[in-house]
């Protein structure tokens, strides 16, 4: 009887042993029970599941271990307990009950995720709240004072009395200078010496008559205070002639539709996290053509262009049955492809007001969060739209970037919609239909564009030159950059990014020569 005990005790702790070592392979019915659980909250219980099929000294690039940094990002994005937002609507709200929290969470006005059996906030829900809700704006005793702001309606105004007289729909042409940098932080246990770091920084696209003259000026690393022109070489890295003359960058083909720098240095023998800077200058003009329904022509819908933009692109592009029956509410009988447009571009900018957002990389279908939570920030909003427009058999597509008004620069996201007989035009309904009483400067943004952009992306969700080797930290955008360490990716907590951007009209910047060779001639 005790040899029989001895071998059921071995066989159990074999088992054990063999339940507990890593397999590192994921199966079909392990990833959809780990799907399961996250729809159901339980986090801990899916990594339980999935750990076991990931080997943690591997980039992540298998399913299971995309689905634990989706689910790390996602703890990060929703920080926050019931005291502590409770707390955060109490400093613009003091008399607010813990019933009223409840309410506002119910009904989707504070993002809240269910984890692990507690509901967890977006970091940013408490600003988000008074963005969605009228009733807590009423309530709020102290409202943030007004930020003086470009004047965008002003500047829209002036582009369409220069669009009466212009023999081009570009326009008003404005000249960046931008020096993009991109910063490691110290204390990465990746950054080791002898590690190879891999980095990507946005570049500007030369597209078309909108955004021409694109020129890089200089591609430095700084690894403590000393510049360089380029660590170790990769592949067939590009000689650029610059102002500081020969460096070694390898930019991506102009066909790219996301378009960037790429660096690649070796760690020092320190440690050193290094910087990354990429300095550049580019023209971008408004684009302002004049646009009738009566001027509008059909499509032809065997064209490439057609079939490909009116299709589904899974999953941000998603025909479900709600897109097609809000589709059908919006356009009603109009046949009219430029008044469709009009239609769908104004109910997202009545419907979808623009909120913080959840890092993407989180979000399974934007289209679907825009629609289901009737709020999103412009990639939400501008998929949205993208999505309604070619459910409506109006091709369109994602564009993004940096907005550059003076003063507000910043990550920015639009879209574009193919009528004849203009071809593509930009239409961008996060700025979205504008309070005014004059029509061409209310409906500027659908078909119009400012010219206070960097064009980055004709695209979304395409694969980066040269390719990344883990799972990005923006894998449907790109702006910021994307960094990697030994292929392991370095999520945006690992480093920080600054644009500094200056703009100045091209007319104006002639003036003020013109004015300034005056004065010295006097």
């Amino acid at each position: 009887m005790k040899s029989f005990r001895s071998l059921v005790y071995f066989a159990a702790a074999a088992a054990l042993l063999l339940a507990a070592r890593p397999v590192f392979a994921e199966t079909k019915a392990q990833l959809q029970a780990a799907r399961e659980l996250i729809a159901q909250g339980e986090f801990r219980e899916a990594e339980k599941l999935l750990k076991p099929a990931v080997d943690p000294q591997l980039p992540a690039t298998s399913e299971a271990a995309v689905i634990l940094e989706v689910l790390d990002r996602t703890r990060a994005d929703f920080p926050h307990d019931e005291a502590e937002i409770t707390k955060q609507v109490r400093e613009s709200i003091p008399d607010v009950k813990e019933t009223e929290i409840e309410e506002w969470r119910d009904a989707g006005k504070l993002h809240s995720k269910q984890i692990d059996g507690e509901h967890k906030y977006f970091r940013n829900a408490a600003a988000n709240l008074f963005r969605v809700s009228e009733e807590a704006r009423k309530r709020r005793e102290k409202t943030p004072a007004a930020e003086k702001r470009f004047d965008l309606d002003g500047l829209i105004a002036e582009l369409n009395t220069i669009a009466k007289t212009a023999d081009t729909p570009a326009i008003y042409p404005v000249k960046h200078h931008v020096v993009y940098t991109l910063t490691l932080k110290e204390g990465n246990k990746r950054l080791k010496p002898g590690a190879t770091v891999r980095a990507w920084l946005p570049f500007p696209q030369a597209y078309r008559i909108q955004q021409t003259d694109v020129k890089l000026i200089k591609p430095v690393i700084e690894v403590a205070g000393d510049e360089m022109g380029m660590g170790r070489p990769m592949g067939q890295l590009q000689q650029v002639t610059t102002d500081s003359g020969e460096q070694s960058v390898e930019l991506s083909p102009a066909s790219a539709p996301q378009r960037t720098i790429y660096f690649e240095q070796v760690v020092d023998d320190k440690g050193t996290p290094p910087k990354f800077v990429a300095e550049f200058e580019f023209t971008t003009a408004a684009y302002v053509p004049t646009l009738k329904p009566e001027m509008v022509k059909p499509y032809d819908e065997e064209s490439d262009v057609f079939t490909e933009f009116t299709a589904q692109r899974l999953p941000h592009i998603a025909f479900t049955p709600e897109v097609k029956k809000l589709v059908k509410e919006i356009v009603g009988d109009e046949k009219n492809s430029l008044k469709k447009a009009q239609l769908i571009f104004n109910w997202v900018s009545e419907n979808l007001p623009w909120v913080s957002e959840m890092e993407y990389s989180t979000i399974p279908s934007l289209s679907k969060k825009g629609i289901a939570a009737r709020c999103g920030d412009c990639g939400v909003q501008n998929t949205t739209f993208v999505t309604l427009c070619r459910a409506a058999g109006i091709p369109a597509r994602w564009q993004s970037g940096f907005g550059t008004k003076p003063g507000e620069e910043g990550m920015h996201d639009w879209a574009e919609i193919y009528i004849e007989p203009w071809g593509w035009l930009p239409a961008d309904a996060s700025y979205g239909a504008r309070k005014s009483d004059d029509p061409a400067v209310r409906d500027f943004f659908c078909g119009h564009m400012d010219p206070y952009r960097l064009i980055v992306n004709l695209d979304y969700g395409r694969t980066l030159h040269p390719a990344k080797t883990s799972f990005r930290s923006e894998p449907i955008d790109f702006q910021r950059g994307e960094v990697e360490v030994d292929g392991h990716n370095l999520y945006f907590n690992d480093w920080e990014w600054d644009l500094d951007c200056k703009s100045e009209p091209l007319e104006k910047a002639a003036d003020k020569k013109e004015a300034e060779k005056g004065e010295e001639e006097e």
